[in-house]
């Protein structure tokens, strides 16, 4: 148990602009330490202040590199152990690995079963998560897991624009439960995307379940990575009538192709978050809205530390 009311936020190099952000809405400066790289690309980290006793939060969504961002959380909850911290929290706005959750064909890895036991064997003794791509991944630990997601980011957003005749889509099966929360709270009726995925990154889409003709239509989603299931959505949509099409999701990976054939296609908006940080491409789309998680995640670490629920961001 973390002792006085000392708690440290520290900042990997994934997405130091949020670090700071979480610091700001907490009233508190990022941790000093210093992180680097050998000349053969050997990662280098050292704490620069007294950290013994404290509640240390560290946070490093694992985004591209991947295996970069996570071998640095690694080693930096390593450091923190061995520094005497009270409590270690990794603080993943994005959880990489994380579509890799369960053995679906032969011969082949839980990825994200064993990112979770690295970070337990590192020392982490809690984990603070952003919208987990697979929400049973909490299950994967034998340490406590707080499993937040950006939906009401998003919602406020949404409702502020008003949009008209509006009709909520799920994009396929497995999406079904959070489009249907997001309708619910915009009064909304629900369609769903009957996809069937035929590669890694490529998917098609078999059918429309639900009436979408006339009316605008906003996708919900958590991880847009090469957006081709996100435009073979947008056309079917417009295949089938709708209006117009919006687009929302809590992870901007946006890898590949995927800025190319979001400016080639119909979508009117897709609106993210800055759980992970856009690259330049993504940054001049004029198609692209981000919102921040960051007040959330500082009210997330502000009850943790306070030992207080967090149970009212579980929506």
């Amino acid at each position: 148990m973390p002792s006085g009311n000392r708690y440290k936020v520290f900042s990997g190099s994934a997405n130091r602009p949020l670090a700071e952000e979480i610091c700001q809405c907490l009233g508190l400066p990022v941790g000093d330490a210093s992180l680097g790289r050998f000349s053969d690309g050997e990662i280098y980290f050292q704490i620069q202040e007294n950290a013994r006793g404290a509640d240390v939060f560290i946070v490093q969504p694992t985004c591209d590199p991947v295996d970069a961002h996570l071998m640095e959380l690694l080693l930096m909850i390593d450091a923190f152990k061995r520094a005497s911290a009270a409590r270690i929290t990794a603080v993943m706005p994005y959880y990489g690995y994380a579509r890799q959750d369960r053995k679906d064909k032969p011969r082949v890895p839980i990825s994200s079963k064993l990112v979770a036991d690295l970070l337990e064997k590192a020392g982490t003794d809690r984990v603070l998560a952003l919208d987990m791509h697979a929400p049973q991944i909490q299950g994967y630990f034998n340490v406590p897991v707080d499993h937040i997601y950006a939906t009401p980011v998003l919602l406020e957003y949404f409702i502020r624009k008003g949009l008209p005749d509006l009709t909520v889509v799920a994009p396929d099966a497995g999406g079904v439960e959070r489009s249907r929360f997001f309708a619910k709270k915009v009064d909304s009726p629900l369609a769903i995307v009957d996809k069937r995925r035929v590669d890694i990154d490529v998917s098609e889409v078999l059918h429309i379940i639900g009436d979408v003709e006339g009316r605008t239509t906003l996708i919900i989603d958590d991880i847009v990575d090469t957006a081709g299931t996100l435009v073979k959505t947008v056309q079917a949509l417009l295949e089938q009538g709708a209006k117009e099409v919006y687009a929302a999701c809590t992870h901007a990976v946006l890898s590949g192709p995927a800025l190319e054939r979001l400016n080639d296609c119909r979508l009117a908006e897709l609106v993210v978050t800055n759980s992970i940080p856009l690259n330049d491409g993504a940054k001049n789309c004029d198609k692209i809205k981000v919102l921040s998680v960051g007040p959330l995640l500082a009210r997330a670490i502000r009850s943790i530390h306070e030992e207080a629920s967090v149970s009212t961001l579980f929506v």
